[in-house]
């Protein structure tokens, strides 16, 4: 209750830091995300903590600005390696970034060494940079960062086009005439105000993080830009907050992996249960359809069954039809019972039906919604392998695979137009019948044709 009333002055300042921070690293990794510039941003974080160990060698003080100053000019020093590298010899894009990330940061861990045996206690809380503290956070620390928003926002509002364009497709913003190196160049140096204005919190080991996952997290929801930064920028400041109430319940929690570790489990959180995107959903979704082809293929096998008969009995013993699906009984009985609770199928004992091949088997029956899908599924196969062999020049023998494919997406507008192209066949290339919409509705086929 102490936390969220906000009656502490310190408090205040404290949450309000957090929470702008996580805007702008959200709104600044929706684009480093959607450009795939995640590597990048970590590179770009990691390289500006020599210039904030140069910073305070020069000004003998924990001046902001001063170790702002040399964070930018450090960053911007490694993204400028980076370019030669990429320019001027055959290294790659990743082990270019990966080969300044470590220099930069060993170098940067080297200063700081050095300026912690050299000078007296000032230089103590540059350990925050490394891994972010939010002691010592007062009103003067959120003037770059609510600046840093400020110029966030205006650039995504100014430039909201010219960034969509050129992030998505390259060629045709430079087909327009639009100025891409100028465009990333500004864009890296809303990267590197962004990086800077969050170090002293979360650090330059985790900035990097705060960049990627609440960017990744709202991609996994939506993927219209606008949206996406909206709910990257909530989740950001979201986890940002959240981070800094643990952190306050429990002094042992340093602020800024409880901050990254609240940003994760809000990804793993969207990551399983995302009604589009989710894993759990998805493997619901995935299942059912698995069911339905299942579902779909046994009451296609019943239709075939029937039609060896040439459609005199309209019910057959189940054992036919663990002869037609190559399965055992057991695996049978489980499909049927399955077709039994979808509506599809109706057992009858042998008491009840005499079976002239098998008295003691079950004897199945399909209700019209079965035999409704059973038809559609044999029409869908027999009309694409009809297609395949007169349209595509298949052999009558090659076509059986993909139908088996294609009959359980393939749907009614596509089957008119086949029916029109075929105009409207009633025999696939094997001579088997291929089942009409009237056979459908009426609810049988009268006899196989001869």
């Amino acid at each position: 209750m102490r936390f969220w009333a906000f009656e502490d002055s310190s408090m205040r300042v404290i949450v309000f830091g957090v929470l702008l921070i996580g805007i702008n690293c959200g709104l600044m990794g929706g684009y480093i995300v959607t450009r795939r510039l995640s590597m990048f941003g970590d590179t770009l974080s990691h390289a500006v903590l020599p210039g904030v160990a140069v910073g305070f060698s020069l000004s003998q003080s924990r001046n902001d600005w001063a170790l702002m100053l040399g964070a930018i000019l450090s960053g911007f020093l490694g993204v400028a390696l980076i370019s030669l590298f990429k320019r001027y010899t055959k290294m790659k894009a990743d082990s270019a970034m990966a080969l300044i990330l470590s220099a930069f940061y060993a170098v940067g861990i080297c200063l700081l060494a050095r300026l912690q045996q050299s000078a007296g206690s000032g230089v103590a809380n540059l350990d925050n940079y490394l891994f972010g503290s939010l002691v010592g956070l007062s009103q003067s620390d959120l003037l770059p960062i609510l600046a840093c928003l400020i110029c966030i926002v205006l650039t995504f509002v100014g430039l909201h086009k010219q960034l969509l364009v050129g992030g998505f497709d390259p060629a045709f913003a430079r087909s327009i005439g639009l100025p891409l190196d100028w465009i990333h160049f500004f864009l890296s140096v809303m990267l590197a105000f962004c990086i800077v204005s969050s170090l002293q919190t979360i650090g330059v080991v985790l900035v990097s993080a705060l960049l990627i996952i609440p960017a990744s997290t709202s991609w996994l929801l939506t993927h219209r830009m606008t949206r996406l930064l909206i709910l990257s920028a909530i989740t950001g400041g979201i986890s940002g907050v959240l981070g800094c109430f643990l952190s306050f319940l429990n002094n042992r929690l340093p602020t800024g992996p409880t901050i990254i570790l609240c940003s994760t489990f809000i990804f793993l959180s969207v990551l399983l249960l995302s009604p589009r995107r989710g894993m759990i959903p998805s493997w619901i979704r995935s299942r059912k359809h698995s069911q339905k082809i299942r579902s779909e293929n046994t009451l296609k096998a019943c239709f075939q069954v029937l039609e060896e008969s040439n459609f005199e009995e309209q019910s057959f013993p189940q054992s036919l039809l663990a002869r037609r699906r190559r399965k055992s009984n057991g695996e049978i009985e489980k499909e049927v019972d399955s077709l039994i609770r979808r509506g599809y199928a109706t057992r009858n004992t042998p008491s009840s039906i005499q079976s002239k091949e098998l008295p003691s088997d079950s004897v199945i029956s399909l209700t019209p919604s079965g035999w409704e899908v059973a038809c559609r599924m044999i029409r869908n196969h027999r009309l694409w392998e009809l297609y395949l062999t007169r349209e595509a020049s298949y052999a009558s023998d090659h076509v059986h695979d993909d139908a088996e494919k294609i009959e359980h997406i393939i749907g009614e507008t596509t089957v008119r137009r086949l029916e029109r192209i075929l105009s409207n066949p009633t025999l696939d290339p094997h001579g088997k019948p291929i089942p009409s919409q009237h056979d459908i509705d009426r609810g049988w086929i009268s006899s196989a044709p001869q």
